[in-house]
């Protein structure tokens, strides 16, 4: 099934059809902090049972307390069968952190799963933290390395972002300009770079010339370099991987076939 013990696939409710027959957990990117705060919810399919709630504070205003909405998620967990709940937060909103805080011991009694993203591990004692992949500098293994020392290797999952990304060089920022996997499969052909392999960001790259912008810098991922990272994860002692369905669709293939 891959290289690490469990790998979850956060899928959007449109594509939850694509991804059921690679029999693989699915969290269900179709919930999120509403007003209130409540719980709202996308459309999913009707028969949908089990997997992972995944929420998300897109749009959220941070005003209210956390009690209601914790039960709301606890009762639509009961509902749907779902084993567990992601918080994808990635805003710093103190009702949030209170929510994560409160909703850990709720789930825990169900015997169900918590992943929160990386700045709210700190509110969770008992929830696995996502450490995310997507690096323009320093080591991953590092990174990984100092979140298992931090909160134990049960309690780190990777979070596998696909990179693609154009760099000028120097890079003031370390910011590059995102890519498609259609520009940066037309950049490839037209190019046909040398490309090549970083230890440290584990992930491909390639360099070029542009005779207005001067020299340029490609980080991208691909599925040898994505299996790279969950090997190197797994040597950690990390156990779970959540990657992004829609980044990942066209590679999970031959990921797959790779026992």
């Amino acid at each position: 099934m891959g290289t690490t013990s469990q790998l979850i696939l956060a899928v959007p409710p449109n594509e939850v059809t694509t991804a059921q027959p690679y029999g693989l957990t699915l969290a269900h990117v179709a919930y999120r902090v509403g007003g209130g705060p409540h719980l709202f919810r996308s459309n999913l399919p009707i028969p949908v049972r089990g997997g992972l709630m995944y929420i998300d504070d897109s749009g959220f205003d941070g005003r209210g307390t956390p009690d209601g909405f914790c039960q709301e998620v606890v009762r639509e967990c009961s509902a749907r069968g779902f084993g567990g709940v992601v918080c994808a937060f990635e805003r710093s909103l103190p009702l949030l952190s209170a929510i994560v805080s409160q909703l850990g011991p709720m789930l825990a009694r169900q015997n169900r799963s918590f992943y929160v993203s990386e700045p709210y591990g700190r509110h969770s004692g008992t929830g696995r933290v996502l450490i995310s992949t997507a690096l323009s500098g320093g080591s991953l293994r590092q990174r990984l390395a100092e979140a298992v020392e931090r909160y134990g290797a049960g309690r780190v999952a990777l979070a596998v972002e696909r990179t693609a990304e154009d760099f000028f060089l120097p890079s003031p920022n370390g910011q590059g300009r995102p890519l498609s996997q259609s520009e940066l499969t037309s950049k490839l052909e037209e190019l046909s770079p040398s490309i090549f392999f970083s230890d440290e960001l584990c992930a491909r790259y390639f360099t070029y010339m542009n005779r207005q912008s001067g020299a340029h810098f490609v980080l991208f991922d691909d599925a040898g370099s994505i299996r790279k990272k969950l090997r190197l994860a797994e040597a950690l002692g990390i156990r779970r991987a959540l990657l992004f369905f829609p980044e990942v669709s066209d590679l999970l293939p031959e990921l797959l076939a790779q026992a």
